[in-house]
């Protein structure tokens, strides 16, 4: 008896079945960083040094540059010279500079007349030759990317031959592209079904199975941008898509309008973890680039880290 008191006095915690010792805490596990940079469209006129400034303190890294229409209008004339657009594009870029933003990507004008896929030979060659003379001025922005869009509306029955179109466009284009260090990207358009309003059809890429079959005819060095706004669960289309995928616009929406609310706004109804799910499978990069409504850049910041939070906590 005295040997087992002596043993528990000498190991008291062995023999103490009601100890007051708490339990050492568990480690806390903090939720990894959001992994990719953020971005937002921008548009050209509004490339000020107090917009790219106030934007690179609370956090934004890149910019897409939108509103290249003040260049080249939808019937394809150029609004100013070729002096005044070296100008403004050479200003825009030491704005940036001086706030240690990069352009990632330039959004190219867009229209019925401007359109990539037009059926008509010698417009479709004219609609190339002014957007190979854009691309070599915005040289001067040193984008990443130079992203267009597949095609306008459509007239009906005409599908087949607006894809051949594109597919020539888009070659001509590529090597354009390529020759100022850029990469070529094509967006889905928008298309919950295929029939638009006053007899039209919708625009090229409407569906993973389409934008499949676009990319398939493209060279390798084309890649593809999805508009998580133009699309019904674009996980799917990110999927689909794979390696090829170089960036994207980030908005919320139903896929069946052109809505591009803000992902945190609850208005949408894009299921934002499995989205980031498989951006992370595809092994996406790229910026996190916003096209979509917000009050304050610093909002898209903090919007990003709770979608990533929800997405890791969600696993």
């Amino acid at each position: 008896m005295l040997t087992i008191l002596l043993t528990c006095l000498l190991s008291f915690s062995a023999c103490d079945s009601g100890s007051d010792t708490p339990a050492p805490e568990e480690p806390k596990t903090e939720t990894p960083a959001a992994p990719l940079k953020i971005g937002y469209g921008l548009g050209i006129g509004n490339f000020t040094p107090e917009k790219l400034q106030y934007a690179k303190s609370v956090g934004i890294t890149y910019v897409e540059a939108s509103g290249m229409s003040t260049f080249l209008d939808g019937n394809r004339k150029f609004k100013l010279t070729d002096e005044e657009i070296i100008k403004k594009l050479t200003d825009a870029k030491k704005a940036a500079d001086a706030a240690g933003i990069k352009v990632w990507s330039v959004h190219m004008p867009y229209g019925q007349n401007i359109d990539l896929s037009i059926i008509n030979e010698a417009d479709r060659q004219d609609v190339v030759a002014k957007q190979k003379k854009l691309v070599g001025f915005l040289k001067i922005l040193e984008p990443e990317i130079i992203l267009f869009h597949p095609s306008y509306y459509l007239g009906l029955n005409e599908r087949d031959m607006r894809k051949s179109q594109l597919i020539k466009s888009a070659i001509e284009l590529d090597e354009a592209v390529r020759d100022i260090n850029a990469t070529m990207v094509i967006e889905n358009m928008l298309g919950p079904e295929l029939l638009a309003s006053n007899g039209r059809e919708r625009p090229l890429m409407r569906t993973v199975e389409e934008t499949q079959e676009i990319f398939a005819r493209l060279p390798k060095t084309i890649y593809s941008a999805i508009d998580m706004n133009h699309i019904k669960n674009p996980e799917k289309l990110i999927k689909a898509t794979g390696s090829r995928l170089k960036t994207v616009h980030i908005a919320d929406g139903t896929g069946a309008a052109e809505n591009h609310f803000f992902p945190c706004s609850g208005e949408g109804k894009n299921d934002w973890n499995a989205i980031l799910a498989a951006l992370d499978e595809v092994g996406y990069t790229g910026p996190f680039m916003y096209e979509s409504a917000f009050e304050d850049e610093k909002d898209l910041i903090t919007c990003y880290q709770t979608l990533y939070k929800n997405y890791i906590n969600s696993k």
